[in-house]
């Protein structure tokens, strides 16, 4: 058994959340988004700059398409989704350094960050239940 400390560390270390990704992506830092979501979720929209990788995937396309030592950061759906968790789990085995976005493509939209889908830029709409929202 570990103490409080050692688990929310260890937690912390595999998780970011969308505010962050965001504020990564705006400061240059090195990382590529995974999109783990089926075809039918990237074709409907998708964080603009993410790379779709369909977890089952992974295993098979990741050497290929993202160079070993790149930071990854995937992301699913919503917290209801174990797409993420399943997507970053194939990136630890291949030896990436892997964090799981928690909230998802969900709470990527409604803290207002930018989308899009096949046709372009997807509307920002902020929500006031997940951020605070300047008016």
């Amino acid at each position: 058994m570990i103490d409080a400390a050692t688990y929310f560390a260890a937690k912390l270390a595999h998780e970011t959340d969308p505010s962050d990704v965001y504020a990564a992506q705006k400061a240059g830092e090195s990382l590529t988004l995974v999109d783990v979501r089926s075809d039918e979720a990237w074709r409907q929209g998708r964080i603009s700059g993410a790379v779709h990788l369909p977890y089952r995937e992974i295993a098979a396309r990741a050497a290929e398409e993202i160079p070993l030592g790149t930071p990854v950061v995937v992301y699913c759906w919503s917290p209801g989704c174990n797409a993420g968790t399943r997507g970053a789990l194939e990136f630890a085995r291949l030896g990436y350094e892997v964090r799981e976005m928690i909230g998802g493509y969900e709470y990527w939209v409604r803290e207002g960050q930018p989308t899009e889908n096949d046709e372009g830029a997807l509307p920002r709409t902020f929500d006031p239940l997940t951020m605070v929202v300047q008016g």
